[in-house]
This record gives structure tokens, sequence and C-alpha cells, in this order.
């Protein structure tokens, strides 16, 4: 092999593996700034979608947040307790189940408006850097869920 050449198996050239560990990396970063707001990860982009439109249906925000109801409605649940939302049947359609804001969780978007600076500052990196960043893991997203589809197998 060339020093052009690269192993194609080699961990370090795998995107797979920058990525989980991006992730990972990224959500070690937000917690301590969550915490003291009662939120996790996965809470805080549950109430992010929330402040974005409320109320909205259990099945809306798994599709907006690209979450099984088997992974959200244990976020939801903790999300009750917590005062933040309230879950109730929707009185059109008593199949549905629809999510709204609480007054709590209404106001603890004030609160939240702090940790994105806090974030950009952690990470010392620019906007436009992150902005960028972004726009490429949408790209990625995007053709990942392409290539994954039942039609392109």
């Amino acid at each position: 092999m060339t020093t052009d050449e690269k192993n194609l198996l080699e961990l370090q050239e795998q995107v797979c593996f920058a990525l989980a560990i991006a992730s990972r990396s990224v959500n070690a970063v937000y917690r301590p700034i969550l915490e003291p707001h009662g939120l996790t990860h996965p809470q805080y982009l549950v109430m992010l979608a929330l402040w974005e439109q409320s109320p909205r249906s259990v099945k809306n925000l798994g599709t907006e947040l690209q979450l099984e109801p088997a992974t959200l409605s244990p976020l939801l649940k903790r999300l009750e307790l917590a005062g933040f939302i309230r879950r109730e049947r929707n009185v059109a359609d008593e199949r549905m189940l629809d999510i709204s804001l609480t007054d709590a969780g209404a106001a603890l978007r004030a609160e939240a408006e702090s940790i994105p600076p806090r974030i950009i500052d952690k990470l010392g990196m620019s906007p436009d850097e992150l902005e960028a960043l972004r726009t490429s893991l949408w790209r990625v997203i995007g053709a990942a869920q392409t290539a994954g589809s039942p039609a392109k197998n």
C-alpha cells in the first residue's frame, strides 16, 4: 500500500465512528449546562420542539424528533413528572395523545435561551463553523435516510 492509499477498515477513517464520538462528546458538553434546568439532552430536544409548537400530538412530536414511541414515551413521562408538560387525550380523537407545555415548561424557555451561547463558547467554534457543520450533518442524515429506505435495498 502506498502512502496515498488509505486503509478503508481503519477505525479513524470510519464516518460512523467519528459521528458516534462527536455525538457523545457534544452531549457531554450539554450535560452540565442542562442539569441545573432539570433536563437531560433528549428531554431538551423534546422541549425545543414544544417551544416551537405546543400542543402537538405524540405522533407529530415523534416524527419531528425522529424517535420511536417506545423511546419518546418515557421522556414524556419524566417531563410530565417534572411539571414541564401535560399529556392529554385529544378531544376530537381519543386515540391521539396531545402534549402541551405547562406554565413552568413555557417559563423554562426564557432560561434555556442562555444555553446555545454557552454551548458555542464551550465548543470554541464560531457560529459560522457550527452552521457549516450542521448543514453537512443534515446532508449526511438525508443521504443515510435515502440509502436506508426500502426502495434502495
